[in-house]
């Protein structure tokens, strides 16, 4: 796999999101050389014609044989799954001490995961949260082109809270659906699995994708400073050199406790840094995609 395509810094440069979603799915699934089913049913549902665009591996090729045309087969859970992203546009999401910040990333990742999905012939929704719902586009086959757009123009920009807008999502569920939440989670543990929790009614499977800067994790500040809480423009004096060990000891905690509280309520959980390329994120969608499949 050229990883260079998957770099969040390359992507970066890329301004259409839809461009930016086949690059990386593309890319991706070109590396993807275990399993030319991997996250797919592998039971057989039908055949349909080929078109432009699919993938040749699943050309039936007896078939061809035998007709003289091109069809590829279609497994079980190639029609059956809404994939519902939400993404967290609240002021937080703003930082970034590099060239990406947590909203860029999370905007390439949930465009990344919406063309895969669509690519694997489910039903895609979009929806875009502060502290309520900003934008909802509801799941559908040719809601992509829609979904992107929205996503390309959200900006971060007001205070977040999981619960009022994650109750807002849950009342609007009307079947079963895979959902993917990507956050960078600044809230109480405890308050996260509540809030999440609303949203495996009907049961839907859940996925989370915490998305968080190097720095926040790592707090490489040498210099006193002032540094700002983005959510409420609070700021605080800081001299790093007393309180970075601290500070990573409390982040680490946080990661782990949010880890396994969701892991206990049987949600899933990534930790999705945003130096680290999109191809880590997407393995692990499909992977758990592959096991939620098993499981029905």
């Amino acid at each position: 796999m050229n990883e260079r395509f998957l770099d969040p810094t390359v992507l970066a440069r890329i301004d259409n999101h839809e461009l930016l979603a086949r690059t990386v799915v593309d890319g991706f699934i070109s590396g993807l050389h275990q399993s030319p089913y991997l996250g797919l049913s592998t039971e057989f549902a039908e055949h349909r014609q080929y078109l432009p665009g699919d993938d040749i591996r699943r050309i039936d090729w007896r078939l061809w044989g035998r007709t003289d045309r091109l069809y590829v087969k279609e497994f079980e859970a190639d029609t059956n799954a809404n994939v519902i992203v939400l993404v967290d546009v609240s002021r937080s999401m703003a930082y970034g001490s590099g060239a990406v910040t947590k909203l860029d990333y999370a905007k390439y990742l949930a465009a990344a995961l919406l063309y895969l999905s669509r690519r694997q012939r489910d039903r895609i929704g979009l929806v875009t949260f502060d502290q309520e719902v900003r934008e909802f586009v509801p799941a559908s086959a040719r809601h992509l082109d829609r979904a992107l757009h929205t996503l390309a123009r959200e900006e971060a920009k007001g205070p977040g809270a999981l619960a009022p807008a994650m109750a807002q999502v849950s009342a609007n569920l009307r079947r079963r659906s895979i959902i993917i939440l990507l956050s960078d989670l600044y809230e109480a543990p405890e308050s996260i699995v509540r809030a999440v929790g609303a949203l495996r009614g009907r049961g839907s499977d859940v996925l989370v994708m915490q998305v968080l800067d190097p720095a926040e994790r790592d707090f490489p500040f040498g210099e006193p400073a002032h540094f700002e809480d983005l959510e409420t423009g609070d700021r605080i004096p800081i001299v790093p050199h007393d309180q970075a060990a601290r500070y990573r000891a409390l982040m680490v905690e946080h990661v782990a406790a949010v880890q396994a509280k969701l892991g206990q309520a049987g949600i899933d959980y990534e930790l999705a840094l945003t130096d680290r390329p999109l191809d880590y994120a997407l393995f692990h969608y499909l992977s758990r995609r592959q096991a939620m499949a098993r499981v029905r």
